[in-house]
């Protein structure tokens, strides 16, 4: 099996937009857990930006499209609230945004490879301080974050891309 995580393109959308919707399914049918609304996010718009930016990556498994996620500087407006461990200039902090494995692909491994891959990423780019967010609902993705040596340093209170009372689950880790 051939695994290997590269930049998205625009032929690419269709692919990471099913994979959103195989996940808000499966929210909607209640075998999720991850506060994301259908039509509201993520979206297919959320893809193209994400695609058009240049920051989207998607992972391959024997060339089939298995997960995507953005990775960039920018941090949520909730973010200026929360304590962070570590202060330090905006651009020096790498995010990573709408981690999203293909409901099928769960459990073996896509995100902690994906994981992985956003910290190797972010020291080739020079960054040393990682953020992630999740909804404090998603339990799953807290455990995995703790498990791969986040911290988390606040819940926060806000509107999370157009989700109204979401509680944010900030969560950091520094790369020495």
């Amino acid at each position: 099996m051939t695994v290997r995580i590269r930049r998205a393109v625009k032929e690419d959308i269709p692919t990471i937009t099913a994979i959103y919707d195989a996940v808000l399914q499966k929210e909607e049918q209640g075998k999720y857990t991850i506060g994301w609304i259908r039509g509201i996010y993520p979206t297919e718009d959320t893809a193209k930006t994400a695609a058009e930016c240049g920051d989207l990556f998607v992972m391959e498994e024997d060339g089939k499209i298995i997960a995507s996620a953005r990775i960039n500087h920018e941090q949520m407006p909730a973010y200026a609230s929360v304590p962070w461990s570590v202060k330090v200039p905006d651009e020096e902090v790498m995010v990573m945004h709408t981690l999203t494995v293909d409901p099928e692909r769960n459990g073996h491994g896509a995100g902690d490879r994906f994981i992985r891959f956003y910290e190797e990423y972010s020291l080739q780019q020079g960054s040393h301080v990682l953020r992630i967010d999740t909804n404090e609902k998603n339990l799953n993705a807290r455990r995995k974050y703790a498990s791969a040596g986040y911290t988390e340093c606040g819940i926060i209170p806000c509107e999370f891309n157009g989700i109204p009372d979401v509680r944010l689950v900030c969560l950091e880790k520094v790369l020495h």
